[in-house]
């Protein structure tokens, strides 16, 4: 049902990377937005899985880190645990300081600035006067700072963030973090080398040689004089002498460095690509590189105190040291960062996820807690279906089946007799069952997968999704607007018409006669007799579809690309958006009420509603 198999896995890699640092919300017209936001929440990763920008702790027990979609998390003990704070907005988040315990302001993008007086508890909206994406920020006192960001943007306050000035920085290059070390000396750096240097508080900056044309994204000062800049390619500039001149130090790592921090004179760490993070102890003149245990990005590293540091990245990572950097461990809850492509809920408190790389992950408490189980294949598993709490099947690559008749305890692997790879699969109950994947082919089951039949689909095209409301009665759907519908078990299967030339990822019927087929370019058909006619319904995004749950004749969601969740109470009249702060590919949905449900999606993501 999902993109899961390893010749697709490349590509939506891709796809999802972009999508989780892309830094454009949905391109087609805005849907209208649930009134309830918060309705969605995360369950793994925890405390969320939007990728994490920056991360400033104000004094030595409370931090603030924050993200993609406005994402912004709090810890109050020193970053053992967070907690996800709303930030009134959905707009990405690239920087955050602090400049007291309660004082704090962040920036992102299209030139969003929100401040806190509260420690981080509540954000309110400041003008900036620019639609330009700021990048970096950095204040000397609680109210003045300086903001700094794309095509050359740099904008000043003194009275706090209540105005904000634009500066004439002489260049047109994108900015990327700025460090001020009074109210008056600043260094901002940024694309193709770029240092810019002011004396006086930005009323004119003037452009200082680094030696490079490889992109800066991080700057430290620890006194007026002394500072360092990192970059593209391991690059690590350091000056004694205010920026006259900057000298190339031997940073030990070729991956990009996208922060850096000094807790005083001696001591800093950077961090970046692949899970670097590097150590110096005497300003910067050399560095050593310290073991993450992670391949994601590390975006920002903060310190609470000499030996207790907290990193943060993609997909949520947050890293923590409580002894300098020896030793680097994650404070919170994840159970999988692989791909979960499918999830399928009996009831509302027992589910089963499976995903690429073999995870199957299963709750009998409605997410609050899940447990992984054992596998007979670590092969991609693309789609589950169970009929009750202890029976279910998943299918996956090369003709992947495996079946548990004792809730996942034990999983037994089926002979398919096929290597085309299965994308979709369902039972109507404990025997009866219909698989479907490339090539067109269509497996079927009376006997609970003792033996698996090929019946004659009529098409090359792959199928990616099915969905049978009794034994006799289905639709699969999949590539080049492929509709097939069954009323006798697959004895025969008939095409159907959509009216559209785009290809289906999802489909899922209620009753024999009301069903809905999504996919590419936010496609969304519902039909009511059947398959007779399909009826396009208008979703507001052009964002691909890949899921979807109807609960009864009128209710049901979708999810997608780019965080995208959907959800009609109206039979399809009318889509609404429902919001997280997340940008993941969501692959699967499984609704167990109008307002239950569960969403799975990259990077062991799952969102829960009730």
């Amino acid at each position: 049902m999902k993109p899961s198999t390893n010749w697709f896995f490349p590509l939506l890699l891709l796809l999802g990377l972009f999508q989780l640092f892309g830094c454009s919300d949905d391109p087609g017209n805005p849907p209208s937005v649930d009134p309830r936001p918060e309705g969605w929440y995360w369950q793994n990763p925890l405390p969320q899985g939007s990728g994490l920008y920056s991360v400033s702790f104000s004094d030595g027990k409370t931090g603030v880190a924050v993200g993609v979609y406005g994402t912004i998390i709090r810890s109050q003990d020193y970053g053992i645990t967070w907690e996800n704070i709303t930030s009134g907005t959905y707009k990405d988040l690239y920087c955050v300081t602090f400049m007291d315990r309660n004082t704090g302001t962040a920036v992102g993008m299209s030139g969003e600035i929100v401040r806190t007086t509260d420690g981080g508890k509540s954000w309110l909206s400041q003008p900036s006067g620019t639609n330009y994406s700021l990048r970096g920020v950095s204040f000397t006192d609680a109210s003045t700072g300086t903001a700094v960001g794309q095509a050359g943007t740099i904008l000043r306050t003194t009275d706090g963030g209540s105005s904000w000035v634009s500066q004439t920085s002489g260049t047109t290059n994108g900015l990327w973090a700025v460090s001020f070390t009074d109210a008056n000396t600043g260094t901002a750096v940024g694309e193709n080398g770029t240092i810019l240097r002011t004396t006086d508080g930005g009323s004119t900056w003037v452009n200082q040689t680094s030696g490079t044309v490889n992109g800066l994204f991080g700057v430290s000062f620890t006194d007026a004089n002394t500072g360092v800049a990192v970059g593209d390619n391991g690059m690590v500039l350091r000056t004694t002498d205010s920026g006259t001149t900057w000298l190339r130090q031997t940073g030990g790592t070729e991956y990009g460095l996208k922060s850096v921090s000094f807790l005083d004179a001696d001591t800093g760490m950077a961090v970046g690509i692949q899970g670097t993070i590097l150590r110096t102890t005497d300003g910067g003149a050399t560095w050593n590189s310290l073991t993450s245990n992670t391949g994601l990005t590390l975006w920002s590293v903060s310190f609470t105190d000499s030996e207790t540091w907290t990193a943060i990245g993609w997909y949520g990572k947050i890293l923590r040291t409580t002894d300098a950097g020896s030793t680097w461990v994650s404070p919170t809850n994840n159970l999988s960062y692989q791909w979960l492509n499918s999830v399928s809920f009996i009831d509302s408190k027992i589910g089963t996820a499976v995903g690429s790389g073999g995870p199957i992950l299963r709750t009998t408490d409605g997410g609050t807690s899940w447990v992984s189980q054992i596998t007979p294949s670590p092969v991609g598993l693309a789609c589950v279906s169970f009929t009750d709490a202890n029976t279910g099947t998943a299918v996956g690559d090369l003709g992947t089946i495996i079946r548990t008749t004792d809730g996942g305890a034990n999983w037994v692997s089926q002979a398919s007799n096929v290597t085309d790879h299965l994308y979709g699969v369902s039972f109507t109950d404990a025997d009866t069952g219909t698989s479907v994947g490339e090539n067109g082919t269509i497996l079927r089951t009376t006997n609970g997968g003792a033996t698996w039949v090929r019946q004659t689909s009529g098409t090359d095209q792959s199928l990616w999704a099915v969905s049978f409301v009794n034994a006799n009665t289905g639709t699969a759907v999949g590539d080049n607007a492929s509709i097939l519908r069954t009323t006798d078990g697959g004895v025969a299967w008939v095409c159907q018409r959509s009216g559209i030339g785009f290809g289906f990822r999802g489909v899922s019927f209620t009753d024999e006669n009301t069903g809905v087929a999504v996919g590419q370019g936010g496609k969304i058909l519902w039909t009511i007799d059947g398959g007779a006619t399909w009826v396009y319904q208008t979703s507001n995004t052009i964002r691909n579809l890949y899921g979807v749950s109807l609960k009864n004749a009128s209710t049901g969601t979708v999810v997608g690309e780019f965080g995208t969740i959907l959800h009609t109470s109206d039979s399809g009249t009318t889509w609404v958006r429902q919001r997280l702060n997340v940008k993941h590919l969501l692959l699967g949905v499984s609704l167990t009420g109008e307002n239950t449900g569960t969403a799975v999606g990259i990077c062991g993501t799952i969102l829960r509603i009730d």
